[in-house]
Protein backbone atom coordinates (compact mmCIF):
# COMPACT_ATOMS: atom_id res chain seq x y z
CA UNK A 1 0.00 0.00 0.00
CA UNK A 2 2.95 2.70 0.65
CA UNK A 3 4.58 1.80 -2.41
CA UNK A 4 0.84 2.23 -4.31
CA UNK A 5 0.54 5.83 -2.45
CA UNK A 6 3.75 7.04 -3.33
CA UNK A 7 3.20 5.92 -7.41
CA UNK A 8 -0.31 7.81 -6.96
CA UNK A 9 2.01 10.87 -5.80
CA UNK A 10 4.21 10.76 -8.47
CA UNK A 11 1.39 10.89 -11.22
CA UNK A 12 0.69 14.38 -9.55
CA UNK A 13 3.44 15.61 -9.67
CA UNK A 14 4.58 17.60 -6.67
CA UNK A 15 2.34 15.44 -4.44
CA UNK A 16 5.49 13.45 -4.94
CA UNK A 17 7.07 15.92 -2.29
CA UNK A 18 4.63 15.56 0.02
CA UNK A 19 4.53 11.63 -0.27
CA UNK A 20 8.51 11.82 0.97
CA UNK A 21 8.09 14.77 3.15
CA UNK A 22 5.19 12.60 5.30
CA UNK A 23 7.25 9.39 4.88
CA UNK A 24 10.03 11.12 6.43
CA UNK A 25 7.44 11.90 9.43
CA UNK A 26 5.99 8.68 9.91
CA UNK A 27 8.28 6.82 12.04
CA UNK A 28 11.93 5.02 11.13
CA UNK A 29 10.93 2.00 8.86
CA UNK A 30 8.53 4.20 6.56
CA UNK A 31 10.92 6.75 6.34
CA UNK A 32 13.68 4.89 4.82
CA UNK A 33 11.06 4.12 2.18
CA UNK A 34 11.83 7.59 0.53
CA UNK A 35 15.51 6.95 -0.34
CA UNK A 36 16.44 7.99 -4.30
CA UNK A 37 15.86 4.33 -5.57
CA UNK A 38 12.49 3.65 -3.86
CA UNK A 39 11.49 6.85 -5.73
CA UNK A 40 12.49 5.37 -8.62
CA UNK A 41 10.73 2.33 -8.12
CA UNK A 42 7.52 4.27 -7.57
CA UNK A 43 7.70 6.12 -10.55
CA UNK A 44 7.80 2.93 -12.65
CA UNK A 45 11.69 3.50 -13.25
CA UNK A 46 13.71 1.11 -11.11
CA UNK A 47 17.70 1.37 -10.17
CA UNK A 48 19.36 -1.25 -11.98
CA UNK A 49 22.75 -0.11 -10.06
CA UNK A 50 23.04 2.16 -7.20
CA UNK A 51 26.64 2.98 -5.87
CA UNK A 52 27.89 5.48 -3.05
CA UNK A 53 30.54 5.87 -0.75
CA UNK A 54 28.32 8.25 1.26
CA UNK A 55 24.77 6.65 2.07
CA UNK A 56 22.42 3.88 1.60
CA UNK A 57 19.73 4.81 -1.73
CA UNK A 58 17.16 2.40 -0.32
CA UNK A 59 15.33 2.86 2.58
CA UNK A 60 16.06 -1.31 3.35
CA UNK A 61 19.48 -1.30 2.87
CA UNK A 62 21.93 -2.36 5.46
CA UNK A 63 25.06 -3.87 3.27
CA UNK A 64 28.45 -2.73 2.37
CA UNK A 65 28.42 0.31 -0.14
CA UNK A 66 32.37 0.18 -0.17
CA UNK A 67 35.42 -1.82 0.62
CA UNK A 68 38.79 -0.27 1.26
CA UNK A 69 42.25 -1.87 0.94
CA UNK A 70 45.12 -0.82 3.66
CA UNK A 71 48.70 -0.38 2.05
CA UNK A 72 50.09 -1.93 5.40
CA UNK A 73 49.36 -5.48 5.00
CA UNK A 74 46.97 -5.21 1.58
CA UNK A 75 44.08 -6.41 3.83
CA UNK A 76 40.77 -5.69 2.94
CA UNK A 77 37.37 -4.12 4.78
CA UNK A 78 33.38 -3.58 3.91
CA UNK A 79 32.22 -0.56 5.04
CA UNK A 80 28.42 -0.40 5.44
CA UNK A 81 25.64 1.90 6.63
CA UNK A 82 25.20 2.99 10.14
CA UNK A 83 21.42 1.81 10.30
CA UNK A 84 19.01 0.49 7.34
CA UNK A 85 18.75 3.31 4.91
CA UNK A 86 21.75 5.40 6.69
CA UNK A 87 24.41 6.96 6.21
CA UNK A 88 28.24 5.20 5.64
CA UNK A 89 30.22 4.42 8.87
CA UNK A 90 33.02 6.53 8.74
CA UNK A 91 34.51 5.60 11.98
CA UNK A 92 35.02 1.85 10.89
CA UNK A 93 36.98 3.01 7.81
CA UNK A 94 39.09 5.71 10.01
CA UNK A 95 39.67 2.84 12.64
CA UNK A 96 40.83 0.31 9.66
CA UNK A 97 43.03 2.72 7.72
CA UNK A 98 44.33 4.30 11.00
CA UNK A 99 48.03 4.64 10.52
CA UNK A 100 48.74 3.93 6.85
CA UNK A 101 46.98 4.55 3.63
CA UNK A 102 43.90 3.02 1.95
CA UNK A 103 41.76 2.82 -1.51
CA UNK A 104 38.96 2.04 -2.46
CA UNK A 105 38.70 -1.49 -4.55
CA UNK A 106 35.11 -2.03 -4.51
CA UNK A 107 31.96 0.25 -5.05
CA UNK A 108 29.15 -2.52 -4.29
CA UNK A 109 26.00 -2.01 -6.21
CA UNK A 110 22.80 -1.75 -3.62
CA UNK A 111 20.50 -2.36 -6.28
CA UNK A 112 20.71 -6.40 -5.86
CA UNK A 113 22.02 -6.86 -10.02
CA UNK A 114 25.97 -7.10 -8.38
CA UNK A 115 26.51 -4.29 -10.73
CA UNK A 116 29.65 -3.51 -8.62
CA UNK A 117 32.47 -0.89 -9.65
CA UNK A 118 36.17 -2.71 -9.43
CA UNK A 119 39.33 -1.24 -10.94
CA UNK A 120 39.42 0.22 -14.47
CA UNK A 121 41.02 -2.62 -16.78
CA UNK A 122 42.63 0.09 -19.33
CA UNK A 123 41.35 -0.06 -22.63
CA UNK A 124 42.37 2.31 -25.97
CA UNK A 125 44.24 4.39 -23.60
CA UNK A 126 46.25 2.50 -21.00
CA UNK A 127 46.22 3.33 -17.32
CA UNK A 128 49.07 4.27 -15.25
CA UNK A 129 49.08 1.11 -13.10
CA UNK A 130 50.86 -2.49 -14.16
CA UNK A 131 49.55 -3.98 -17.38
CA UNK A 132 47.97 -0.66 -17.97
CA UNK A 133 44.97 -0.59 -15.21
CA UNK A 134 43.83 2.34 -14.15
CA UNK A 135 44.57 3.62 -10.12
CA UNK A 136 42.49 3.27 -7.53
CA UNK A 137 41.01 6.20 -5.22
CA UNK A 138 42.62 7.15 -2.53
CA UNK A 139 40.19 6.82 0.29
CA UNK A 140 40.60 8.90 2.02
CA UNK A 141 41.01 12.11 0.14
CA UNK A 142 37.68 13.27 -0.27
CA UNK A 143 36.35 14.04 3.46
CA UNK A 144 32.74 15.46 3.25
CA UNK A 145 29.39 15.46 6.04
CA UNK A 146 25.97 14.09 5.14
CA UNK A 147 23.24 14.48 7.76
CA UNK A 148 25.94 15.91 9.76
CA UNK A 149 27.95 12.35 9.97
CA UNK A 150 31.39 12.53 8.14
CA UNK A 151 31.52 10.39 4.88
CA UNK A 152 33.89 9.58 2.25
CA UNK A 153 34.16 10.50 -1.20
CA UNK A 154 35.58 8.59 -4.16
CA UNK A 155 38.48 11.15 -5.33
CA UNK A 156 39.03 10.46 -8.76
CA UNK A 157 43.00 11.70 -9.68
CA UNK A 158 44.00 11.27 -13.51
CA UNK A 159 45.12 8.22 -13.88
CA UNK A 160 42.19 6.78 -11.52
CA UNK A 161 39.22 4.92 -12.86
CA UNK A 162 36.33 1.82 -12.38
CA UNK A 163 34.23 -0.07 -14.63
CA UNK A 164 32.14 -3.22 -14.67
CA UNK A 165 31.93 -4.53 -18.28
CA UNK A 166 29.86 -7.62 -17.47
CA UNK A 167 26.13 -6.06 -16.15
CA UNK A 168 22.93 -7.30 -15.68
CA UNK A 169 20.01 -5.31 -16.73
CA UNK A 170 21.44 -2.10 -17.66
CA UNK A 171 19.89 -0.48 -20.53
CA UNK A 172 21.39 -1.84 -24.05
CA UNK A 173 20.97 -0.55 -27.75
CA UNK A 174 17.96 2.06 -28.59
CA UNK A 175 16.92 1.27 -24.41
CA UNK A 176 15.93 4.07 -22.78
CA UNK A 177 17.36 4.79 -19.31
CA UNK A 178 18.15 7.76 -16.90
CA UNK A 179 20.89 8.45 -14.17
CA UNK A 180 21.75 10.52 -11.50
CA UNK A 181 24.90 11.31 -9.70
CA UNK A 182 26.32 13.96 -7.05
CA UNK A 183 29.59 15.53 -7.37
CA UNK A 184 31.72 17.83 -5.92
CA UNK A 185 31.26 21.17 -7.94
CA UNK A 186 34.79 22.41 -7.11
CA UNK A 187 36.99 19.27 -8.17
CA UNK A 188 36.90 18.97 -12.18
CA UNK A 189 39.10 19.68 -15.29
CA UNK A 190 39.46 19.94 -18.94
CA UNK A 191 40.71 16.48 -19.15
CA UNK A 192 39.02 13.91 -20.67
CA UNK A 193 36.89 12.34 -19.47
CA UNK A 194 35.18 12.11 -15.68
CA UNK A 195 32.35 10.37 -16.56
CA UNK A 196 29.88 8.55 -14.65
CA UNK A 197 27.25 5.88 -16.60
CA UNK A 198 26.90 3.52 -19.93
CA UNK A 199 29.97 2.72 -21.45
CA UNK A 200 31.28 0.11 -23.91
CA UNK A 201 32.08 -3.04 -23.11
CA UNK A 202 35.56 -3.11 -24.66
CA UNK A 203 37.40 -0.46 -23.90
CA UNK A 204 37.51 1.21 -27.20
CA UNK A 205 36.26 4.22 -29.11
CA UNK A 206 35.53 2.24 -32.10
CA UNK A 207 31.72 3.83 -32.60
CA UNK A 208 29.52 6.38 -32.13
CA UNK A 209 26.57 6.11 -29.73
CA UNK A 210 28.12 3.14 -28.19
CA UNK A 211 28.17 5.17 -24.51
CA UNK A 212 25.58 7.47 -22.49
CA UNK A 213 27.11 8.66 -19.55
CA UNK A 214 26.99 11.73 -17.05
CA UNK A 215 30.35 14.28 -18.16
CA UNK A 216 30.82 16.98 -15.34
CA UNK A 217 34.07 19.39 -15.95
CA UNK A 218 34.99 21.91 -18.50
CA UNK A 219 36.03 20.50 -21.63
CA UNK A 220 35.68 21.74 -24.91
CA UNK A 221 37.24 19.49 -27.18
CA UNK A 222 34.00 18.25 -28.78
CA UNK A 223 30.84 20.09 -26.56
CA UNK A 224 30.86 23.45 -24.11
CA UNK A 225 28.68 26.05 -23.14
CA UNK A 226 28.12 29.80 -21.93
CA UNK A 227 31.49 31.05 -19.89
CA UNK A 228 34.48 28.51 -18.68
CA UNK A 229 32.40 25.54 -17.61
CA UNK A 230 32.17 23.35 -15.58
CA UNK A 231 29.30 21.54 -17.24
CA UNK A 232 26.75 19.07 -17.24
CA UNK A 233 27.05 17.23 -20.80
CA UNK A 234 26.55 13.65 -21.86
CA UNK A 235 29.33 11.62 -23.56
CA UNK A 236 28.02 9.56 -26.23
CA UNK A 237 31.57 8.54 -27.56
CA UNK A 238 33.02 10.24 -30.32
CA UNK A 239 31.68 13.52 -28.67
CA UNK A 240 30.59 15.47 -25.35
CA UNK A 241 27.32 16.90 -26.38
CA UNK A 242 26.17 19.99 -24.02
CA UNK A 243 22.66 19.81 -26.24
CA UNK A 244 21.68 18.53 -30.06
CA UNK A 245 24.47 20.25 -31.44
CA UNK A 246 27.97 19.22 -32.17
CA UNK A 247 30.37 22.08 -29.86
CA UNK A 248 28.54 24.78 -28.50
CA UNK A 249 25.08 24.91 -26.95
CA UNK A 250 23.49 27.49 -24.86
CA UNK A 251 23.86 26.18 -21.24
CA UNK A 252 25.24 28.12 -17.88
CA UNK A 253 28.19 27.12 -16.20
CA UNK A 254 27.86 25.20 -12.86
CA UNK A 255 28.72 27.11 -9.10
CA UNK A 256 27.81 24.37 -6.57
CA UNK A 257 30.27 22.99 -4.03
CA UNK A 258 27.71 19.77 -4.53
CA UNK A 259 26.11 19.27 -7.91
CA UNK A 260 23.40 17.10 -8.78
CA UNK A 261 23.47 15.96 -12.82
CA UNK A 262 21.00 13.82 -14.37
CA UNK A 263 21.54 12.95 -18.32
CA UNK A 264 18.62 10.72 -19.41
CA UNK A 265 17.51 8.82 -22.78
CA UNK A 266 15.04 7.13 -24.82
CA UNK A 267 14.39 6.55 -28.29
CA UNK A 268 15.61 9.79 -30.68
CA UNK A 269 15.26 11.93 -27.14
CA UNK A 270 17.48 12.35 -24.14
CA UNK A 271 17.91 15.46 -21.07
CA UNK A 272 20.07 17.08 -19.20
CA UNK A 273 19.13 18.45 -15.60
CA UNK A 274 20.95 19.55 -12.55
CA UNK A 275 20.95 21.56 -9.93
CA UNK A 276 22.81 21.95 -6.45
CA UNK A 277 22.58 19.31 -5.01
CA UNK A 278 22.56 21.12 -1.08
CA UNK A 279 19.23 22.76 -1.64
CA UNK A 280 16.65 24.37 -4.38
CA UNK A 281 15.10 22.34 -7.80
CA UNK A 282 16.58 21.13 -10.60
CA UNK A 283 17.29 23.11 -14.06
CA UNK A 284 16.24 21.58 -17.15
CA UNK A 285 19.41 22.33 -19.14
CA UNK A 286 18.52 20.15 -22.59
CA UNK A 287 15.55 18.13 -23.73
CA UNK A 288 14.99 17.07 -27.31
CA UNK A 289 16.00 15.23 -30.42
CA UNK A 290 19.44 13.10 -30.64
CA UNK A 291 22.58 14.71 -32.29
CA UNK A 292 23.07 13.78 -36.33
CA UNK A 293 23.93 10.82 -36.34
CA UNK A 294 23.05 9.48 -32.41
CA UNK A 295 19.89 8.02 -33.60
CA UNK A 296 19.22 4.96 -32.89
CA UNK A 297 21.93 4.61 -30.09
CA UNK A 298 23.81 1.15 -29.92
CA UNK A 299 24.86 1.25 -25.95
CA UNK A 300 26.53 -1.63 -24.92
CA UNK A 301 25.82 -1.62 -21.03
CA UNK A 302 29.06 -1.61 -19.36
CA UNK A 303 29.40 1.17 -16.37
CA UNK A 304 32.28 3.25 -15.42
CA UNK A 305 33.55 5.63 -12.87
CA UNK A 306 36.06 8.48 -13.39
CA UNK A 307 37.31 7.75 -17.34
CA UNK A 308 35.69 7.84 -20.72
CA UNK A 309 34.74 4.86 -22.60
CA UNK A 310 37.91 4.25 -24.41
CA UNK A 311 39.55 4.53 -20.62
CA UNK A 312 40.65 8.22 -21.34
CA UNK A 313 41.98 9.13 -17.86
CA UNK A 314 43.12 12.46 -17.86
CA UNK A 315 39.88 14.05 -15.88
CA UNK A 316 39.49 14.53 -12.28
CA UNK A 317 36.60 14.99 -9.97
CA UNK A 318 34.58 13.54 -7.11
CA UNK A 319 31.97 11.09 -6.83
CA UNK A 320 29.34 10.69 -3.93
CA UNK A 321 26.71 8.68 -5.44
CA UNK A 322 24.53 7.49 -8.82
CA UNK A 323 22.24 5.38 -9.67
CA UNK A 324 21.20 3.72 -13.22
CA UNK A 325 17.85 3.13 -13.84
CA UNK A 326 15.57 0.81 -16.36
CA UNK A 327 13.19 3.05 -18.52
CA UNK A 328 12.92 7.09 -18.85
CA UNK A 329 12.38 8.86 -15.41
CA UNK A 330 9.57 11.49 -15.60
CA UNK A 331 10.51 14.72 -14.60
CA UNK A 332 8.50 14.81 -11.34
CA UNK A 333 10.29 11.19 -10.17
CA UNK A 334 13.40 13.35 -10.78
CA UNK A 335 12.20 16.06 -8.89
CA UNK A 336 11.37 13.81 -6.19
CA UNK A 337 14.79 12.43 -5.84
CA UNK A 338 16.37 16.04 -5.97
CA UNK A 339 14.66 16.71 -3.19
CA UNK A 340 15.45 13.86 -1.22
CA UNK A 341 19.36 14.72 -2.07
CA UNK A 342 18.91 17.92 -0.77
CA UNK A 343 17.33 16.80 2.05
CA UNK A 344 20.28 14.28 3.07
CA UNK A 345 22.40 17.28 3.80
CA UNK A 346 25.85 17.37 2.02
CA UNK A 347 28.34 19.94 3.44
CA UNK A 348 31.83 20.07 3.12
CA UNK A 349 33.73 19.00 6.04
CA UNK A 350 34.33 20.96 8.76
CA UNK A 351 38.15 21.11 9.98
CA UNK A 352 39.83 19.90 6.32
CA UNK A 353 41.98 22.76 4.80
CA UNK A 354 41.82 22.53 1.41
CA UNK A 355 45.54 23.02 -0.29
CA UNK A 356 46.32 25.52 -3.17
CA UNK A 357 42.39 25.98 -4.17
CA UNK A 358 41.59 28.45 -6.58
CA UNK A 359 38.47 30.51 -5.59
CA UNK A 360 36.17 31.56 -8.60
CA UNK A 361 33.59 33.84 -8.74
CA UNK A 362 29.81 33.24 -9.26
CA UNK A 363 29.12 35.41 -11.09
CA UNK A 364 32.04 36.41 -13.02
CA UNK A 365 33.92 32.96 -13.27
CA UNK A 366 37.37 34.28 -12.73
CA UNK A 367 39.80 33.07 -9.88
CA UNK A 368 41.32 35.67 -7.38
CA UNK A 369 44.59 36.02 -7.82
CA UNK A 370 47.30 38.78 -6.69
CA UNK A 371 48.29 40.90 -8.95
CA UNK A 372 51.08 40.79 -10.87
CA UNK A 373 52.16 37.77 -9.11
CA UNK A 374 53.22 40.29 -6.53
CA UNK A 375 54.30 39.25 -2.79
CA UNK A 376 54.26 42.75 -1.48
CA UNK A 377 52.17 44.00 1.63
CA UNK A 378 49.25 45.40 0.64
CA UNK A 379 48.65 43.91 -2.92
CA UNK A 380 45.19 44.21 -3.16
CA UNK A 381 43.42 41.04 -4.48
CA UNK A 382 41.43 41.03 -7.74
CA UNK A 383 39.89 38.36 -10.02
CA UNK A 384 41.11 37.39 -13.54
CA UNK A 385 40.89 34.52 -15.58
CA UNK A 386 41.46 31.42 -14.75
CA UNK A 387 45.20 29.63 -15.12
CA UNK A 388 47.44 27.75 -12.85
CA UNK A 389 49.85 29.84 -11.27
CA UNK A 390 50.46 30.11 -8.28
CA UNK A 391 49.51 33.89 -7.32
CA UNK A 392 45.95 31.69 -7.66
CA UNK A 393 46.39 29.24 -5.53
CA UNK A 394 44.82 29.39 -1.77
CA UNK A 395 44.90 26.93 0.91
CA UNK A 396 42.19 27.36 3.54
CA UNK A 397 43.67 26.30 7.34
CA UNK A 398 42.20 24.86 9.88
CA UNK A 399 42.60 27.97 11.56
CA UNK A 400 40.35 29.75 8.97
CA UNK A 401 43.47 31.70 6.88
CA UNK A 402 43.20 31.37 3.55
CA UNK A 403 47.10 31.68 2.40
CA UNK A 404 48.65 32.05 -0.80
CA UNK A 405 52.61 31.15 -1.67
CA UNK A 406 52.43 29.45 1.68
CA UNK A 407 53.36 32.81 3.73
CA UNK A 408 50.78 35.43 3.10
CA UNK A 409 47.26 35.42 3.76
CA UNK A 410 43.77 37.16 2.82
CA UNK A 411 43.56 39.93 5.08
CA UNK A 412 40.94 43.37 5.67
CA UNK A 413 43.28 46.30 4.82
CA UNK A 414 44.18 47.86 8.34
CA UNK A 415 41.48 45.88 10.18
CA UNK A 416 39.12 47.35 8.74
CA UNK A 417 35.53 46.44 9.43
CA UNK A 418 33.40 49.06 6.83
CA UNK A 419 32.11 48.55 3.75
CA UNK A 420 34.51 49.29 0.65
CA UNK A 421 37.84 47.87 2.82
CA UNK A 422 40.46 46.43 0.83
CA UNK A 423 40.96 42.94 0.55
CA UNK A 424 44.94 42.77 0.41
CA UNK A 425 48.01 39.86 0.92
CA UNK A 426 49.80 40.78 4.28
CA UNK A 427 52.42 38.47 5.97
CA UNK A 428 50.49 35.95 8.17
CA UNK A 429 50.12 36.84 11.88
CA UNK A 430 47.07 34.79 13.32
CA UNK A 431 44.84 38.26 13.19
CA UNK A 432 40.50 38.26 12.83
CA UNK A 433 41.25 40.54 10.04
CA UNK A 434 42.99 37.28 8.29
CA UNK A 435 40.56 34.78 8.84
CA UNK A 436 37.23 33.53 7.24
CA UNK A 437 34.17 31.32 7.18
CA UNK A 438 34.19 29.41 3.23
CA UNK A 439 30.40 28.95 3.76
CA UNK A 440 27.93 26.40 2.34
CA UNK A 441 26.07 28.96 0.79
CA UNK A 442 29.20 29.95 -1.31
CA UNK A 443 29.72 33.31 0.90
CA UNK A 444 33.13 33.97 2.47
CA UNK A 445 33.07 36.24 5.23
CA UNK A 446 35.43 37.85 7.34
CA UNK A 447 35.30 36.80 10.98
CA UNK A 448 36.22 40.17 12.31
CA UNK A 449 33.82 42.23 10.59
CA UNK A 450 31.02 39.72 9.69
CA UNK A 451 31.22 41.15 6.05
CA UNK A 452 31.56 39.39 2.27
CA UNK A 453 34.39 38.63 0.23
CA UNK A 454 32.89 41.39 -2.71
CA UNK A 455 33.84 41.69 -6.31
CA UNK A 456 33.72 45.76 -6.20
CA UNK A 457 30.68 47.35 -8.19
CA UNK A 458 29.49 43.51 -9.10
CA UNK A 459 32.03 43.48 -11.64
CA UNK A 460 33.12 40.51 -13.61
CA UNK A 461 36.16 42.08 -15.59
CA UNK A 462 39.80 41.03 -15.51
CA UNK A 463 41.14 43.13 -12.74
CA UNK A 464 38.04 44.30 -10.48
CA UNK A 465 39.32 44.42 -6.90
CA UNK A 466 38.31 42.94 -4.23
CA UNK A 467 36.62 44.29 -1.08
CA UNK A 468 34.29 44.09 2.08
CA UNK A 469 30.90 44.48 2.01
CA UNK A 470 27.97 43.58 3.76
CA UNK A 471 26.46 40.84 2.72
CA UNK A 472 23.31 40.98 0.50
CA UNK A 473 22.87 37.62 -1.66
CA UNK A 474 23.97 38.73 -4.64
CA UNK A 475 26.26 36.41 -7.36
CA UNK A 476 29.42 38.65 -6.76
CA UNK A 477 29.64 37.80 -3.53
CA UNK A 478 29.37 33.81 -4.09
CA UNK A 479 32.63 32.09 -4.45
CA UNK A 480 33.40 28.28 -4.63
CA UNK A 481 36.80 26.40 -3.95
CA UNK A 482 37.97 24.34 -7.11
CA UNK A 483 40.90 21.80 -6.71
Amino acid sequence: MLLRNLRKAVATGAGVLLAVAGLAGSGTAQAAASQPCDIYAAGGTPCVAAHSTTRALYGAYTGSLYQVRRSSDNTTRDIGVLSAGGVADAAAQDSFCSGTTCVITIIYDQSGRNNRLTQGPGGAVPGPGPGGIDNLANATAAPITIGGQKAYGVYVAPGTGYRNNSTNGVAKGDQPEGMYAVFDGTHYNGGCCFDYGNAQTNGQADDIGIMEAIYFGNNNWWGYGDGAGPWIMADMEWGLFSGVNARYNPMPSINHRFVTAIVKGEPNHWAIRGGNAQSGGLTNYFDGRRPNGYHPMKKEGAILLGIGGDNSNGARGTFYEGVMTSGYPTADTENAVQANITAAGYAPSGGTPQQGSQIVGGQSNRCVEVPNSSTTNGAQVQIWDCGGGANQRWTSTSGKQLQVYGNKCLDAYAQGTANGTQVVIWDCNGGANQQWNVNSNGTITGVQSGRCLDANAAGTANGTKLILWSCNGQANQRWSLRG
